[in-house]
């Protein structure tokens, strides 16, 4: 049996980490092995356990989730982070992307897109809800700047473009690689040249950066 995927929960409210926990636990492929009230408790509390993924919580006393994610991912640059999210929290959305945050989430999701969330980017995929990440392209779409040193120092191809195009839909690597009659491993090389190119850390940063040059259809 794989070993499980390792989850630390950040959050202030004691019933909100009770009811992520209940929903976790549910899970046979997935633990909570932590818990965390503030920011600045998960930065230990992760140097102690070493998660696999983080649930982060944004608004919180002593230190905030944006601020954690940015330590954490800062000290350990493979952290994988998930940002707990409410519409009220544009704001901590983007500076959050560029913290580190693999992934952001709203605080209503399912049991199911919860433990799928923690699957994804415990396996290095990056991910938004799809109520978020709306609100974030749409946000992205309207900053779009005008200026001609906002373009990428190179390119992307058609089939690159493609291939953006088709993650920020929320297809994984096997799934575009059906869908374009590619071999996986092809797919992964195209993303790591879409990284390169957008000078990007990753899948989520790279949509939205497209997004906001308007390199992808609405």
């Amino acid at each position: 049996m794989p070993e499980a995927i390792r989850v630390l929960l950040v959050d202030d409210q004691r019933l909100m980490r009770d009811g992520l926990r209940t929903l976790l636990e549910l899970e046979s492929d997935i633990e909570v092995v932590g818990e965390a009230s503030n920011g600045q408790k998960a930065i230990q509390v992760y140097a102690d356990l070493q998660p696999d993924v983080v649930l982060m919580d944004v608004r919180m006393p002593v230190m905030t989730g944006v601020e954690a994610t940015a330590r954490l991912c800062q000290d350990w640059p493979d952290a994988n982070i998930i940002i707990l999210t409410t519409f009220d929290d544009d704001a901590y959305v983007f500076e959050g992307l560029r913290a580190g945050a693999k992934g952001y989430l709203l605080k209503d999701v399912s049991g199911e897109e919860l433990a799928t969330a923690v699957r994804a980017v415990a396996g290095g995929s990056a991910l938004l809800g799809s109520a978020v990440a709306q609100r974030v392209l749409t946000q992205f779409a309207g900053m779009a700047s005008q200026k001609s040193d906002t373009a990428l120092p190179e390119p992307l191809s058609d089939r690159e473009l493609e291939i953006l195009q088709l993650i920020a839909l929320g297809l994984s690597n096997p799934e575009i690689a059906t869908r374009l009659f590619l071999a996986e491993g092809t797919v992964k090389n195209y993303v790591s040249s879409i990284l390169q190119k957008t000078n990007t850390r990753d899948r989520t940063q790279a949509v939205l950066k497209a997004q906001s040059l308007g390199l992808l259809t609405s």
